[in-house]
């Protein structure tokens, strides 16, 4: 949360919506620490949880609001990797090595995340994330397959005029730029994404408006086919675009509750 003022900390209420409380103009921002070891078998704990807030405080949030105040462009991956390297050190103080990942979420929909287990003198990948949406039909069915058992495989999803979905998709781009290197291009790369699958699927009926979804000679269109197609279309246009960067999965959300990421 910023402005960050040390002597407020620990004043709010609401432990949930972060520590202290907005006043003014503020940036809210979330970390997620991954940590893993064998628990204290006296107490139960892999690690107290007031011990991880501390160290993300302690660590993560000055070094952000000093990299805000100094240079607001600088790049949020190559931030990420100091950050995870210093968390990691913190966390490690007590001789026991348990920090696994952190994942800093500068929007509801964008992140970037590092290992906190890297090798030295190796550039430690950054994980970018960013979610998108589109809204399309479809219809799931099986030409090779009877009416009767398309129905019962699909149920209403068989409909023959099809049924819409307000779709989201999450890319996961692991990028390997270093030091002198450009940092990730958040905004080249959202174009990409546009090119590449929103300006060709939104407001489509994927069975009778796209070639990948066919009836005759694409895939059936369940999240799981989506997924799979929508990495074949962006892994290479991806690395065309960056010699950094690469696909590492794409999800993709039919619904709130239903979810297919490629690869697994």
């Amino acid at each position: 949360m910023f402005p960050w003022d040390r002597a407020q900390a620990g004043h709010g209420g609401n432990g949930y919506a972060g520590d202290p409380a907005c006043e003014g103009l503020c940036a809210h921002y979330e970390i997620e620490v991954s940590c893993a070891a064998k628990p204290d078998p006296a107490i139960g704990y892999v690690i107290d949880i007031k011990r991880a807030d501390a160290a993300v405080r302690n660590v993560a949030v000055p070094r952000i609001q000093r990299a805000m105040t100094s240079d607001a462009r600088t790049s949020p991956a190559m931030l990420m990797r100091e950050i995870g390297l210093e968390l990691s050190r913190e966390l490690d103080r007590a001789g026991t090595p348990i920090g696994e990942r952190v994942r800093w979420f500068l929007s509801p929909t964008y992140s970037v995340e590092v290992s906190m287990k890297s090798e030295p003198n190796t550039i430690t990948p950054v994980l970018v994330r960013q979610r998108f949406d589109f809204a399309a039909s479809h219809r799931l069915h099986v030409p090779s397959l009877s009416d009767e058992e398309n129905q019962r495989l699909f149920g209403k999803c068989n409909h023959p005029s099809g049924h819409g979905h307000n779709y989201q998709i999450e890319p996961c781009v692991e990028w390997r730029g270093g030091e002198r290197d450009a940092g990730f291009d958040l905004a080249a790369f959202e174009r990409l994404v546009k090119r590449i699958i929103i300006d060709r699927f939104d407001h489509k009926h994927l069975n009778l408006d796209t070639r990948e979804f066919a009836s005759h000679g694409g895939v059936n269109p369940t999240v799981e086919n989506i997924a799979r197609v929508f990495f074949g279309l962006l892994s290479p246009e991806l690395a065309a675009w960056s010699k950094h960067a690469s696909l590492r999965s794409i999800t993709v959300w039919e619904t709130d509750r239903t979810s297919a990421t490629f690869p697994a």
